[in-house]
């Protein structure tokens, strides 16, 4: 796609950038066939394309509108036009691009503002925590849109005390350890009975996607180099041979770090460094199975496997968590129709477009539920709360199910 960058953006690293993805766009409309959104609404704007026109016409001079922001706001960022297109283009960089710059040129109504800022300040903040709390003792008073954002409480369980020779640092998230804590002690037993320790250095917090999203980019790119100074002394040490995330939207931003800071001079070398070791943990488990295969008792019966976005498509990890189960006794199976679609969820999507979300949920479910499975299950906390709140199935993460069937230690 020729582009002729207006003098505001020409030699600019983001305007560099973006030529460079848009010469490599060919409008042939694969993208459309697969965009969740294109498939809902019908409207050419709201397809990959149709974005990347936007985009385009943005970084050539023509002023965008508050129309332009709301079609590139209603974009999921899932990236399964990436999977689909032919011609490489890389358009979950440039859809960040383009609303970093819309944002800067078109001002929000107030509504607006004020619940993006709440969520991009609240959900990383350590109040986040004891709100979630008092959210879950009163979950049944709750309205409906809002007690689906609140878990049922669980039972984290314990965390395992052996050592290892073998250890990964993990990450433990913003929402995740109060909204469904069990996912992280669940990682850590899973690991340890398979003789690796898990880190957890406290001084880590939000990846940076929910203020990056939100198009606090440059907020994001601070809390991405919080955790670099964390992770760096057990990096630089040896003491880890992996970052294992076990929620896929935290891994596909983490393994981009060294994409985000590479202007960043004091930085770049390290993000580069952090991006290479970071792992899913679904990729351990081609590792893990011959060690774990006699310390598992398998559940009987189907279990519906969900593949966020964020693993298959931003990550392009696919299958692994099928394999990875099926080889330790488990029949996980992914929907017949449409495994590749979003769910609706992407992060704070399902917050701040709840129509689409929902109408991505429900039929997303529909097709698991067609499986008849005996729970639900997903690699990312937020698929699996947006899937909770349509279904009186257990929607489950993977990790927590195979912790589940652990035999006690002899």
């Amino acid at each position: 796609m020729q582009t002729h960058l207006s003098p505001e953006f020409q030699g600019t690293p983001e305007g560099t950038e973006a030529e460079a993805i848009l010469r490599k766009c060919v409008h042939c409309g694969f993208c459309t066939a697969t965009c969740p959104t294109y498939q809902v609404l019908g409207d050419e704007l709201d397809g990959p394309r149709g974005r990347i026109y936007l985009i385009k016409q943005v970084l050539e001079g023509h002023e965008p509108t508050r129309k332009t922001q709301l079609h590139l706001d209603r974009c999921l960022t899932c990236r399964n036009c990436e999977s689909t297109c032919p011609s490489g283009v890389d358009y979950g960089h440039l859809v960040d691009i383009g609303r970093g710059i819309v944002e800067r040129k078109v001002a929000r109504g107030a509504p607006s503002r004020a619940l993006r800022w709440s969520l991009k300040e609240g959900l990383t903040s350590p109040l986040f925590g004891p709100a979630m709390a008092v959210g879950k003792a009163v979950r049944g008073l709750l309205p409906a849109r809002l007690r689906e954002k609140v878990p049922a409480r669980q039972d984290a369980g314990a965390w395992p005390t052996r050592t290892h020779a073998r250890k990964v640092l993990m990450l433990a998230g913003c929402v995740q350890p109060s909204m469904m804590p069990n996912i992280n002690t669940a990682t850590a037993r899973v690991l340890d009975a398979a003789g690796v320790q898990v880190v957890v250095a406290k001084e880590a917090g939000c990846c940076g996607a929910v203020r990056f999203h939100l198009n606090d980019q440059e907020g994001g790119r601070a809390q991405m180099r919080a955790n670099i100074d964390a992770w760096w002394p057990h990096v630089e040490r040896g003491e880890v041979e992996a970052i294992v995330m076990n929620a896929s939207g935290c891994g596909v931003t983490v393994r981009e770090y060294g994409h985000f800071l590479k202007e960043d001079a004091a930085y770049a070398g390290k993000a580069a460094r952090i991006s290479a070791l970071t792992r899913d943990l679904s990729e351990l488990l081609v590792d893990l199975v011959p060690v774990l295969k006699d310390k598992v008792r398998a559940r009987p019966g189907v279990f519906a496997y969900h593949p966020p976005c964020t693993l298959q498509h931003g990550q392009k990890l696919r299958g692994g968590v099928e394999q990875g189960m099926r080889a330790l006794g488990f029949d996980v199976r992914i929907a017949l129709n449409e495994s590749h679609l979003c769910c609706g969820s992407a992060g704070t999507y399902s917050v701040l477009h709840p129509d689409i979300a929902h109408t991505l949920r429900d039929r997303k479910l529909g097709h698991l539920q067609a499986l008849e499975p005996e729970a639900i299950l997903s690699a990312n906390i937020g698929c699996i709360t947006h899937l909770q709140g349509g279904t009186g199935k257990p929607v489950r993460h993977w990790v927590e199910v195979l912790d589940a069937a652990l035999r006690p230690p002899a």
